[in-house]
C-alpha cells in the first residue's frame, strides 16, 4: 500500500524577539553602509578625509606642509608638520588617544569648540572622519612625531594589530626624525568601491586648491611609479587662482577682498568668522564657481554661497538706483547678477552645519547673514571707488534682467468669456516668472497674516485656507467647485481638476511652486494629507510635472546661551528628533545644561514674519520637500490613499492602526 506524500508544511516566518535585535559596534556601521558615510564611486573621500586633517593643523596656525604620495601598491601617504595626534592614554577611556580618533565614531578633537579648543574652526562635527577611512581601508599605519617621540600604530580593516609603539626622536638618524607632525598611509580595500583607482584629476584639483585657500602652505604630490612630482604654493591666494582659471576675459578688473569677526564687534558673529572672496563677471562663457568652508570643498554649494549671491545683489542693486540706471518697467533679481558672476569663496565658520557626511553642501542658517554682511559693504565701497566699472556691471545685469522678463511674458489664462477673477484673499506675487513664481497655501488667517508680511513680495504669493480642507478623495469632479477652499486654488493656480489619463491645460499655471505650508504639529499634517489627497487625486499632473511641495517649520525655538567663542543665537528644530541632536551640540560646546530656554510653536501664528522668512519661506534657508510617488507607482499609490481616506475603509484603517499604533506618539 503506497502511502501518500504529506503536503509541504507552510513556511514558518522567522521569530521575532529579543534576539532579533543586532547592536552593531565600533566601526561596524560603515562597514555595512559605506554610503551613509563617504562616496563609494572611489576612494578620493576617504583620503580627503585625512588631507582635511592635515589642512584644519595648517588653517589652525601649526602646520607648513601636505605632502602626499601615491605609492607603487596602490596605497596612499598623507603627511603634515602639525601638532601631531596625541597617542597617550585618554584620560576618560582609557586608551591610547590616537586609537580613539581611528576607531571611534564621533570622536576627536573637533567637538571641544570653547575657548582652549584645540580646533576653532574646523571642517564639520559630523564626528566620523578618519574613522570611515580606517574602517574601509585593508590596512591603515599612523605615525606620529610628538613631544620629542616617534609612535606608530597600525590598523587592518578598522582593528588594531599593532599597538602604539614609541621611541624617542633622532634627529641625528639617517633621513633625520621630523620636530612634529603625523603621517597616515592608507590602503583602501577595493571591494567597499566601485573603482579601486582615484581620480587623479580630482585629486591634483582638491591639492590645489588647499594651497590656494591657505597662502603660505606648501602641498606636494608624488607619484611613485613615475616619478613625478608636483608642488604648489601660492602667496596671492585666490585672485591667482581666479584669474588662471577664467574661459572669458572679465567684464571689470576683479573683485577681491575679505571680512573676519573681531572680539566684541559683533553680538551674531564668533571672533574669526567670516569670508575671504574673489569675483569676476564675464559676458559669455560658463561661470567658473568654486566656494569652501573651513577648507572644505562644497561642491553643492549652500547658505555660504547663498550670503555672497545676497551681498552682490544688495550692491549693485544700491549702486543702480544710486544713480538712476534703471530704465522703466525693468525689475531687478539676485539671478540677473549672480548668473554672469564667476568666484571662488573661502568661509570660516565657527560650527558649520552640513547636508550629510560628504559635507558636499553647507546648511548653516548664519552662513548667509555672515558672508552677505561682510560682501555687501565691500562691493558698495568699491563700485563707488569705481564709478565706470560700476556702470559697465550695471549695463551687464539690466541686460539679464531684460531678457530674462522677455522670456517670461505670458498671456493671463482666460476663463470661460473673460478673465478669471483671482480670490479676494489671494495675496499676489508681482513677478509673472513661472520659474521663479511661488505660492504658499497657508493654514489659517493668522499665519498668512505673517507669511504676507514675512514673503518676498516679488514672488512669493499667499493664499490663506479657513479650516480644513474638505476631504476630496471620493468627491466627484463635478461637485468639487461647491467647496470654496477648493474652488478658490484652481483658480488661484490657474489649473482646472483633471484625472491620471487627462491631458489639462497647464498653459495657464501661475505658480512654478506650489507649497503646502501647515504647523509643524499634528493637526497641521492632517491638513496637510488633505491637501496632498486633493492634488493627487484631482491635480495629478501637477504632482507629475513636480510643481507641489512641502514646506516644513520648525516646531522648537531653542535661545542659546554664549558658549565659548559663539554667541547668543536663536536655533530652530524641524522636530524631536532635531531637538535633541541640537541640545547635545550645546552641551559640547560649553553650555551649562538647562541655560537655554525651549519654546514650541504651537501654530505658524505665533511666529513673527522675520522668523517665518528665516526659517520658512526664504530659499536660501528654508526647508522644502518635493512631493513625488517615490518608490511607489501609480496604482500602489492609489491603493495607499484609497485605505487612508476612503469613506467605507474604516475597517483597513482599523487594522492599520492595530499593526502599528505603537509606532505613534500622541501630540496633546
Amino acid at each position: 500500500m503506497s502511502s501518500r506524500p504529506s503536503s509541504p508544511s507552510p513556511a514558518v516566518p522567522p521569530a521575532y524577539g529579543e534576539a532579533s535585535i543586532r547592536v552593531l559596534k565600533g566601526l561596524e556601521p560603515v562597514k555595512q553602509r559605506p554610503g551613509m558615510y563617504t562616496r563609494t564611486d572611489n576612494p578620493l573621500h576617504i583620503i580627503q578625509e585625512v588631507i582635511d586633517n592635515a589642512a584644519d593643523e595648517a588653517l589652525a596656525g601649526f602646520g607648513k606642509r601636505i605632502d602626499l604620495v601615491l605609492h607603487a601598491d596602490g596605497s596612499v601617504s598623507i603627511a603634515d608638520d602639525g601638532r601631531g595626534i596625541p597617542f597617550g592614554i585618554h584620560p576618560e577611556e582609557g586608551v591610547p588617544v590616537v586609537e580613539i580618533v581611528f576607531t571611534r565614531l564621533h570622536a576627536g578633537g573637533k567637538f571641544d569648540k570653547g575657548s582652549g579648543g584645540a580646533y576653532s574652526f574646523s571642517g564639520g562635527l559630523h564626528g566620523v572622519g578618519v574613522s570611515v577611512t580606517n574602517a574601509l581601508a585593508r590596512r591603515l599605519e599612523v605615525t606620529v612625531w610628538r613631544d620629542k617621540q616617534v609612535a606608530g600604530i597600525a590598523f587592518e580593516h578598522g582593528d588594531v594589530v599593532e599597538p602604539v609603539a614609541t621611541r624617542p626622536a633622532d634627529a641625528s638618524a639617517k633621513g633625520g626624525d621630523r620636530k612634529q607632525g603625523t603621517t597616515v598611509r592608507v590602503w583602501p580595500e577595493a571591494r567597499y568601491f566601485e573603482s579601486a583607482e582615484l581620480p587623479r584629476h580630482e585629486l591634483i584639483h582638491l591639492l590645489r586648491s588647499k594651497a590656494v585657500l591657505m597662502p603660505g602652505v606648501t602641498v606636494t604630490l608624488k607619484v611613485e611609479k613615475t616619478g613625478e612630482t608636483s608642488t604648489w604654493l601660492y602667496k596671492a591666494g585666490l585672485r591667482d587662482y581666479l584669474a588662471q582659471s577664467l574661459q572669458a576675459d572679465p567684464l571689470i578688473p576683479l573683485f577681491e577682498g575679505e571680512g573676519f569677526a573681531t572680539a566684541g564687534e559683533s553680538e551674531n558673529f564668533a571672533e574669526g568668522e567670516g569670508a575671504g572672496w574673489c569675483v569676476a563677471f564675464t559676458e559669455e562663457g560658463a561661470p567658473l564657481r568654486e566656494s569652501y568652508v573651513n577648507l572644505i570643498p562644497t561642491v553643492a554649494g549652500g547658505t555660504h554661497e547663498s550670503g555672497l549671491k545676497d551681498g552682490l545683489f544688495g550692491a549693485v542693486r544700491g549702486f543702480i538706483e544710486m544713480h538712476s540706471l534703471l530704465p522703466k518697467g525693468v525689475k531687478l533679481m539676485p539671478d540677473d547678477v549672480f548668473s554672469r558672476a564667476s568666484f571662488v569663496l573661502s568661509a570660516k565658520v565657527l560650527d558649520p552645519q552640513f547636508q550629510g557626511q560628504t559635507k558636499e553642501r553647507l546648511n548653516s542658517r548664519d552662513a548667509l547673514r555672515l558672508v552677505s554682511a561682510y560682501v555687501k559693504p565691500a562691493l558698495e565701497l568699491w563700485l563707488n571707488q569705481h564709478v565706470e566699472h560700476g556702470r559697465k556691471l550695471a549695463e551687464l545685469v539690466i541686460k539679464q534682467a531684460q531678457t530674462r522678463q522677455r522670456a517670461s511674458q505670458k498671456v493671463e489664462k482666460r476663463k470661460g468669456s473673460g478673465v478669471a477673477v483671482l480670490p479676494g484673499k489671494l495675496t499676489d506675487c508681482e513677478s509673472r516668472d513661472l520659474a521663479l513664481n511661488e505660492v504658499f497655501l497657508v493654514e489659517g488667517d493668522s499665519a498668512g497674516g505673517s507669511a504676507k508680511m514675512g514673503r518676498d513680495k516679488e514672488t512669493q504669493a499667499i493664499l490663506p485656507l479657513r479650516g480644513k480642507v474638505l476631504n476630496a478623495w471620493e468627491v466627484e469632479r463635478d461637485l468639487l467647485f461647491k467647496n470654496n477652499e477648493i474652488h478658490d486654488i484652481s483658480v488661484a493656480l490657474g489649473v482646472d481638476p483633471h484625472g491620471p489619463n487627462d491631458t489639462p491645460d497647464l498653459g495657464g499655471l501661475r505658480y512654478g511652486k506650489v507649497c503646502i505650508l501647515s504647523d509643524a504639529d499634528v493637526d497641521g499634517s492632517h491638513i496637510q494629507v488633505l491637501l496632498l489627497t486633493l492634488f493627487f487625486r484631482h491635480f495629478p499632473k501637477l504632482v507629475e510635472a513636480g510643481h507641489v511641495f512641502v514646506a516644513r517649520p520648525p516646531l522648537y525655538r531653542v535661545d542659546a546661551p554664549a558658549r565659548g567663542k559663539k554667541p547668543a543665537a536663536k536655533l530652530y528644530a524641524l522636530d524631536d528628533g532635531e531637538l535633541t541632536a541640537t541640545l547635545d551640540k550645546l552641551r559640547k560646546e560649553g553650555a551649562r545644561e538647562g541655560s537655554w530656554s525651549i519654546s514650541r510653536f504651537k501654530g505658524l501664528g505665533e511666529m513673527n514674519a522675520e522668523q517665518l522668512w528665516d526659517t520658512t519661506l526664504n530659499p536660501e534657508t528654508r526647508r522644502l520637500s518635493r512631493v513625488t510617488y517615490g518608490q511607489f507607482d501609480f496604482a500602489a499609490t492609489v491603493d495607499a490613499f484609497n485605505k487612508l481616506m476612503g469613506k467605507g475603509e474604516a475597517a483597513s484603517r482599523r487594522e492599520l492602526m492595530e499593526l502599528h499604533g505603537d509606532a505613534v506618539e500622541i501630540d496633546i
